[in-house]
């Protein structure tokens, strides 16, 4: 828990102060998350400060009664949830039940008062009790606003910063709009609406498909391919036919909600249907580029493309919202110089038959053959891997500040003084005067746009750290995105903290530094620190 899951929560309440943390539905250890004192009181109201409400996903309490019968009664499931620190429950199960839980003394009047504080203090802060809502800053927004230039433009460039550059040949993209007479657009995604904004989304103002997109820039032939992402049927000749007469070819498959969404979990990494089929014949027939666009909200094992010399291009969009057909053409045609990065490590199909869906586990257990989660502990064979994604420039990267040694300070007492220790604990004097006096080191690098093109760049830190408590082989320590003219560079800085970006969790879920070497590395720049006492 405290080494993966919940991190990325602690920042956002330490750091970013947030006003709200959501519990979910799953149990922990056979405890359900929304019932567990030492996470919500222990945790992120004592440990993290949390400021403001704790609140649960939608029907937790329900589940936690109806499904998995954690408690004989509804009011129970109330009550144990309040005193575990609970403020506020999604949906009408508390409402219900939350005055028999009173009444039959299971949970006392305080414990509801508490809730009932951390909840006002919110609106307060908000200004809820400020009296006239359209006299506050906020109060005259409305549905008039979210259709305006400035949002479109806005839904426009949040899709073109989402899509992600994996493969591109020489030759391929950008495609200039005065070589290209006659595009091919082909696929059961090529001209798809509700399938663009996923799904928990608002209602879109208007749609721009791909297909729709591409023809802003020049007049395209479609061909769907197969009637939706299920492909149980493709008309392979027909788009073939297509391919084989068309200066330049774009595909756009994928994925769907008939296949992915909210409690509809994909059961192979697989393209669906005859989409592999499909693509592979439209890329052997065709006579020019081809470029794969993949919609999708996860990863595909899509090594038969990626090794594929006919398909010249590869790029993955996810669900690109409303404005997704505009920004894949921004995209293909150059308007865009692409600059985003893989989420999420994109796994072959052999990894999900080793990897079953109970087993939580991040690190690998060579005795079953069980090859661990995420980049930070797999270290098989990927399709793409975390943070991958190319651009149309070159961005160069260059080391021109970082300590070689850090000293960790310990008093004469201290056991490590006299005796071998692979690592020291992650809080202490030692930590706090770490670097002559401080906590922390920078890191700075020069970056340097090398291409022909204007483009953004996102500049990522990892770091390696020494094989013990069965350590991370690879961690995001932090990243830093900057837009730099063709031949400008600039200089990114960062700030490590010793003890609190560069430790690792022990086998009993203590924080720990580890002393010996640790590698930073940037791109293909590798930097050694050496941390000793």
């Amino acid at each position: 828990m405290d080494d993966t899951f919940q991190p990325p929560f602690k920042s956002c309440v330490t750091d970013a102060n947030v006003a709200s943390v959501m519990c979910s539905y799953n149990q922990v250890n056979g405890k359900p998350t929304c019932a567990d004192p030492d996470l919500l009181s222990g945790v992120i109201r004592g440990q993290w400060k949390l400021n403001g409400y704790i609140v649960s996903d939608c029907d937790s309490l329900e589940v936690m009664y109806t499904n998995q019968h954690y408690t004989k009664t509804p009011a129970e499931a109330v009550a144990k949830s309040l005193l575990a620190g609970l403020d506020l429950n999604c949906e009408h199960f508390t409402d219900q039940h939350a005055m028999e839980a009173v009444k039959s003394g299971l949970v006392n009047e305080g414990a509801v008062n508490k809730a009932i504080s951390n909840n006002f203090a919110t609106l307060m802060r908000l200004g809820f009790f400020d009296g006239d809502p359209k006299k506050q800053p906020y109060g005259n927004l409305g549905p008039k606003d979210v259709c305006t230039v400035e949002h479109q433009e806005l839904a426009r460039e949040a899709a073109r910063q989402g899509i992600v550059l994996l493969k591109n040949s020489p030759g391929s993209l950008p495609f200039s709009p005065s070589a290209i007479k006659t595009l091919a657009v082909i696929g059961p995604n090529a001209n798809v609406t509700l399938t663009m904004i996923g799904n928990y989304n608002g209602i879109p103002c208007k749609y721009t498909t791909p297909l729709q997109g591409l023809a802003e820039t020049v007049s395209p032939t479609y061909q769907p391919g197969c009637s939706d992402v299920l492909c149980k049927e493709a008309d392979i000749g027909s788009a073939a036919a297509l391919a084989a007469s068309a200066d330049a070819v774009v595909l756009v498959v994928g994925a769907n909600q008939l296949i992915e969404w909210e409690d509809l979990d994909r059961v192979d990494l697989n393209l669906p249907g005859k989409q592999q089929e499909l693509v592979t014949q439209v890329a052997k027939a065709a006579k020019g580029p081809v470029v794969l666009v993949i919609m999708s909200g996860g990863g595909f094992d899509i090594t038969f493309a990626k090794n594929d010399d006919k398909i010249t291009s590869i790029m993955w969009v996810g669900y690109p919202g409303e404005a997704g057909g505009l920004a894949i053409a921004d995209v293909i045609f150059g308007r865009y110089n692409p600059c985003g990065h893989l989420p999420m490590t994109w796994y072959p199909q052999s990894y999900v038959e080793k990897v079953p869906m109970s087993n939580m586990n991040m690190r690998p257990d060579e005795s079953n053959g069980y090859p661990g989660r995420t980049y930070r502990f797999y270290a098989g064979e990927t399709v793409y891997a975390f943070g991958d994604g190319i651009t149309y420039t070159q961005f160069n990267h260059r080391l021109i500040k970082a300590p070689k040694h850090v000293s960790l300070p310990l008093d004469e007492s201290h056991r490590c003084r006299s005796s071998e220790c692979q690592s020291l604990d992650a809080i202490g004097p030692h930590c706090e005067n770490a670097v002559e006096g401080r906590s922390e080191f920078e890191i700075h690098l020069k970056v340097r746009n090398a291409g022909d093109r204007d483009g953004s760049h996102t500049v990522f830190l990892f770091t390696t750290p020494p094989a013990v408590h069965r350590s991370p082989i690879k961690h995001l320590l932090g990243f830093e995105k900057i837009r730099l003219v063709k031949n400008e560079e600039t200089v990114v800085r960062f700030k490590v903290n010793v003890c609190k970006d560069l430790s690792v969790v022990d086998e009993i879920g203590k924080r720990k530094i580890a002393l010996g070497e640790h590698l930073l590395h940037v791109g293909n720049l590798k930097h050694s620190l050496n941390i000793r006492v």
